[in-house]
């Protein structure tokens, strides 16, 4: 099965854009730089060309070999990536920002024009990296009909797979090619993308079960180039601080309680993510903040809210809610919400699980572990659930919770 697509869908958002071009995510540009970003967008909107192509390919691994549709990939990366998700498949993908724009760009600059250059290509990263989400979105909704979804990508020049490496990909992704791609591509002998602003990749297929481990969730985690002023996630060598078990930590004279989390997670998101705030009717105002990332690599924020009965021995859930975080735009990436976003939100907006039992009640509610990023599965919702009541149970235990002013 193959697809192409000479007219995707794509919409860059601002925080990519701005993230693309080095300032921090707090920055609002003005003057000068908003004009510049303005013009990218508006000069690609009337002449860019993007398209995307996918299609599914057979995945064979056997001891340190790995190979796709019977090609092997020497990369023991690739082939830890893979495996750590329990992919049973793949699928190989092009994407492109089309040759116009990198046209466009270096007449900017033969016109003596370095800004307008700089932000044209910078706008078309951008673009490639929103095919490449959005392109995930549509291998997930594709995947599920036979219970897959996809995992994060993996192509060429990131940790452990060497950018040479982009001819062997191209090669077998063109040899099984039906129709020719939907604009022009070609590898350069040193493993580089003409037009540049193109990207070539990996995706794998895993049961929707075996959700997608917290660590090495994207590919900024699995690299050590500590000065990278675009990374999305810190690098990270160890495993996830959620665990698949019970750990076994209880409150001194709880000794029933176990939470899923680790202690020292545990303290850290009391600490930086639950936010008590007691209200005037006696009741407590708890918020839990959930920051992930879609399985296309883009962070996505949630926010948990819960009303509780009082910060007592054993409060209760009066009222629950989940929604996406006020600055939040990586939610409208995932897959589910690309297929029906009013629909995926309403879903998310009906659970309300464990309302008008005691919050303790978390510990003895059997939930399968779903660690995946995103809220497109039933059980990945119900996971992260898990760990906000957790974290706010946590907090109330080990807090000083501060009176209501008056």
């Amino acid at each position: 099965m193959e697809t192409h697509d000479a007219q995707p869908d794509y919409q860059v958002q601002d925080a990519e854009f701005r993230r693309l071009l080095g300032y921090p995510p707090s920055h609002e540009p003005d003057g000068r730089v908003r004009d510049l970003m303005a013009g990218a967008r508006d000069w690609y909107a009337r002449h860019g060309r993007p398209w995307t192509y996918h299609r599914r390919v057979e995945l064979q691994s056997a001891g340190a070999t790995l190979q796709l549709d019977g090609v092997e990939f020497p990369s023991a990366r690739l082939l830890d990536h893979l495996r750590a998700h329990g992919a049973v498949g793949a699928v190989l993908v092009a994407v492109s920002a089309g040759a116009e724009c990198e046209t466009q760009a270096r007449q900017l600059w033969q016109e003596g024009k370095p800004d307008e250059y700089f932000f044209l290509e910078t706008y078309g990263s951008a673009v490639v990296e929103d095919l490449i989400a959005r392109t995930s979105g549509r291998l997930c909704d594709a995947a599920g009909h036979d219970g897959l979804m996809a995992v994060p990508h993996y192509s060429p020049g990131y940790a452990g797979w060497d950018v040479a490496e982009q001819n062997r990909l191209f090669d077998l992704l063109t040899q099984g090619l039906g129709h020719p791609l939907p604009g022009p591509l070609q590898v350069l002998s040193s493993g580089m993308l003409n037009p540049k602003k193109s990207m070539l990749a990996v995706f794998g297929l895993a049961p929707v079960a075996a959700g997608r481990p917290a660590a090495l969730a994207t590919p900024c985690e699995g690299c050590s180039f500590s000065p990278c002023r675009y990374r999305r996630a810190p690098y990270r060598q160890h495993a996830a601080l959620v665990s698949n078990r019970t750990l076994g930590q209880s409150e001194p004279g709880r000794a029933t309680i176990r939470y899923t989390v680790n202690a020292r997670a545990l303290r850290k998101w009391a600490a930086e993510r639950v936010h008590l705030i007691p209200q005037p009717d006696g009741t407590l105002a708890a918020r839990f903040r959930f920051d992930g990332t879609t399985c296309s690599n883009q962070p996505l924020a949630f926010d948990y809210h819960l009303r509780l009965s009082g910060a007592g021995e054993q409060p209760v859930i009066l009222e629950a809610a989940c929604t996406p975080a006020p600055e939040d735009e990586g939610h409208s990436l995932t897959c589910s919400y690309l297929a029906d976003g009013a629909d995926h939100l309403r879903v998310i907006a009906a659970e309300c699980p464990l309302q008008g039992q005691p919050l303790e009640a978390v510990f003895g509610w059997a939930r399968e572990p779903a660690p995946a990023g995103c809220h497109c599965a039933a059980a990945s919702r119900a996971h992260k659930w898990g760990l906000a009541l957790e974290a706010i149970h946590f907090a109330l235990s080990q807090a000083r919770v501060p009176q209501p002013v008056a």
